[in-house]
C-alpha cells in the first residue's frame, strides 16, 4: 500500500503505522479474540484518512518542529522545551482526534496518556527532539483507531429502540 502524505510526516518524526497498530491491538485484543494486527493497521489508516485528523497532526508536528528550531516566541518556547506539565494544550489538541469515534476513544486516550505504551513512551522521553504534541497525538490516533474497531465489531450487542416510547 502506498504511504500517504500524513504517514510520511509521522515517519519523519519516528512513528510508523505499525507502531500505532501495535498499541491499537493491545487495547482491543482483550475484547476481540479474533482481532488481527492487519485490522489494526487498516483502522489506523482509516483514521488518518480523515482530513480533520490530518490537520490536527500537521499542526502539532509543526509546533514540535518549530520548538526544536527555537522559533517559538517566549514563553511558549520555554514551555515546550520543558514540556511543562500544566500546559495541557497538547492533550487538548489530541482530543480532536480522539473524539472522532466517541466516548470510548476518550477513555482509551486517558489510559494511553497515563500508561504511555510503546512508541508513546519513546516519544515522551526527553531527548534531542521535542515531542510535546506528538506523543499525545499518537495516543489520540491509537485511541480513535481502537474505538473504530470496537464500534465495528460484528459481535457487539445491537440494541434497538422500541416502536413506541
Amino acid at each position: 500500500m502506498p504511504v500517504s502524505g500524513i504517514e510520511k510526516w509521522l515517519e519523519k518524526r519516528g512513528v510508523t503505522v505499525d507502531d500505532v497498530a501495535e498499541i491499537v491491538y493491545s487495547l482491543q485484543r482483550p475484547y476481540n479474540a479474533d482481532l488481527q494486527i492487519e485490522e489494526c493497521r487498516d483502522s489506523v489508516r482509516a483514521v488518518l484518512e480523515k482530513r480533520e485528523v490530518q490537520y490536527v497532526l500537521y499542526t502539532g508536528i509543526a509546533l514540535d518542529e518549530l520548538a526544536e528550531r527555537r522559533l517559538l516566541p517566549e514563553p511558549l518556547q520555554a514551555i515546550m522545551e520543558k514540556d511543562e506539565s500544566l500546559y495541557g494544550v497538547d492533550e487538548t489538541l489530541a482530543l480532536g482526534i480522539t473524539n472522532v469515534y466517541g466516548m470510548i476513544g476518550l477513555t482509551s486516550f486517558g489510559y494511553l496518556d497515563k500508561m504511555k505504551p510503546g512508541i508513546i513512551r519513546q516519544l515522551n522521553l526527553k531527548g534531542e527532539k521535542i515531542h510535546v504534541f506528538l506523543d499525545d497525538l499518537v495516543a489520540g490516533l491509537a485511541a480513535a483507531a481502537s474505538a473504530r474497531i470496537a464500534h465495528g465489531d460484528p459481535k457487539a450487542v445491537q440494541y434497538h429502540l422500541p416502536e413506541t416510547p
